[in-house]
């Protein structure tokens, strides 16, 4: 979406339960397959729930979630298909039969939770028809996906830059598609006729891209962050 024009995007989110490593579990604990797959279902994240709508299989489904929480946890770089299968219990050859490769998995776990905050932006504006309204829903829920505490969004795309440039390339792409959100949204805006809308909406999701970095829990909620960035970008004939 906007790494080709801004250099930083983290706009999509997964909350998922970090998964125990083995070296958590008391000594002579075993781990099974079903011990795996209870781990990695709870608590229910929208990806989780985008994932169990996919037609996929327990154990695909399962690949997906632990690959998700490694690439959080230690990064694209860091992470190996062998830590992917380990996580859930397989050997290379039987995860290559899920999987084609890293690349092909990160690009795939981008694409689906990219496609969940969409989704519930798109929800969460569906009610209104007043343009400034549906602009600050689209706010608000921008701000409450980027400042979850037990999201895996920022890690994820903070690590986006450690990615070969060809998957940057098929990441953008999708990123693109969800810009597309607030390019209507703004495009319905009574601007001032002297705005470029075009900066206007650059501008708005650098903004909205960047206040996990600053934030911190105390005096205004993501809620209240999200309603004062529409004040201040308020600008009418």
């Amino acid at each position: 979406m906007l790494q080709g024009h801004l250099g930083k995007a983290p706009v999509w989110a997964m909350s998922i339960e970090e998964v125990q490593s083995d070296d958590e579990r008391m000594p002579g604990d075993a781990m099974t397959d079903g011990d795996r797959r209870k781990e990695l279902r709870v608590p229910r994240s929208a990806l989780v729930g985008a994932l169990q709508l996919s037609g996929l299989s327990d154990r695909h489904r399962d690949i997906l979630e632990a690959a998700a929480t490694l690439f959080a946890e230690r990064g694209y770089a860091a992470t190996s298909v062998r830590d992917i299968g380990d996580r859930v219990g397989l050997l290379g050859g039987s995860l290559y039969h899920y999987i084609k490769s890293k690349e092909a998995l990160f690009v795939r776990i981008h694409d689906i939770a990219l496609q969940v905050a969409e989704d519930r932006i798109r929800a969460a504006i569906a009610p209104l028809s007043d343009p400034w309204e549906r602009l600050e829903a689209a706010c608000v829920t921008m701000m409450e996906i980027q400042l979850d505490p037990n999201s895996l969004t920022m890690p994820l795309m903070n690590d986006f830059a450690s990615a070969p440039p060809e998957i940057r390339e098929r990441l953008v792409e999708k990123r693109d598609t969800f810009e597309l959100v607030f390019r209507d949204l703004i495009a319905a805006l009574p601007l001032d006729p002297t705005l470029d809308r075009g900066v206007y909406r650059l501008l708005l999701l650098t903004l909205l891209n960047n206040v996990s970095s600053w934030y911190r829990p105390g005096r205004l909620t993501p809620d209240e962050i999200g309603r004062q960035i529409v004040k201040i970008f308020r600008h009418e004939k």
